[in-house]
Order: C-alpha cells, then sequence, then structure tokens
C-alpha cells in the first residue's frame, strides 16, 4: 500500500507534468509521446519543435519548498540518465537523422501541490 505522502507527490508531478505539456503546446511544440518508459527510465516529455525532437524533463516544486526551486532539481546525474533513455528511444523508433534537444520544464506548484502557478521553459537546457 502505498503511502499518503507518495500519492501527493505522484499526483503534483502528474499536475506540474499536465501544466508543462499545456505550455508547450501552446507555445507550438507537438507532443509526441509522455512518460516514455524503458528498462534504463524514463521520459517525461517528447515533443516536436519543427524539425526538432525535444526530449523535456519535467521538475516540479511547490512555493516555499525546503528542498530549492523545479530549476534547482535538474542535476547533472538526471541529466545523465535522461540523455542516456534518449539513446534507447532514438535507438527503438528508428532515429531518422534530425536534430535533437533535450529541453526542461520547471513547474512552480501553489503550497498545496495541486496547482501550477508558472512554468519556465529551458531550450537547450543540457
Amino acid at each position: 500500500m502505498r503511502s499518503p505522502r507518495s500519492d501527493r507527490r505522484k499526483e503534483s508531478g502528474r499536475i506540474g507534468e499536465d501544466a508543462a505539456a499545456a505550455w508547450l503546446e501552446r507555445g507550438g511544440l507537438r507532443l509526441l509521446e509522455r512518460n516514455w518508459r524503458c528498462r534504463l527510465g524514463e521520459l517525461d516529455l517528447i515533443a516536436e519543435d519543427g524539425g526538432t525532437l525535444v526530449f523535456i524533463e519535467v521538475r516540479s516544486a511547490r512555493t516555499g519548498s525546503r528542498f530549492g526551486s523545479a530549476a534547482e532539481a535538474l542535476h547533472g546525474r538526471k541529466q545523465l540518465k535522461v540523455r542516456q533513455v534518449a539513446g534507447v528511444y532514438l535507438q527503438q523508433k528508428g532515429w531518422d537523422g534530425r536534430p535533437i534537444r533535450f529541453d526542461a520544464a520547471a513547474v512552480t506548484l501553489d503550497a498545496s501541490g495541486l496547482r501550477a502557478l508558472e512554468v519556465l521553459h529551458v531550450k537547450n537546457a543540457f
């Protein structure tokens, strides 16, 4: 059985991903995949921006979080993991040689973690 804390974190993560996906689509990106998984891990969002395939890592944090902002949560190990999983995605999907990009979306949630207040999209984040 999952703990209520775990359920809240999952719900906050889903709300953050929903907010990021909507923001990116409004900005002209075309979403291709959400939560794509393989044995190495998961890619939050995969989109197309013109002819570029874009892998977007979404980080969410509540306002006033003692763990820092969402943008601060994308450390070197996580970046490496996203690149590795993206490599598997490209291999499985038959990468056609078009350009790729790694973006980040930092979502700030309200104190309850149930409403997105701000989305910061960073192109070429890593």
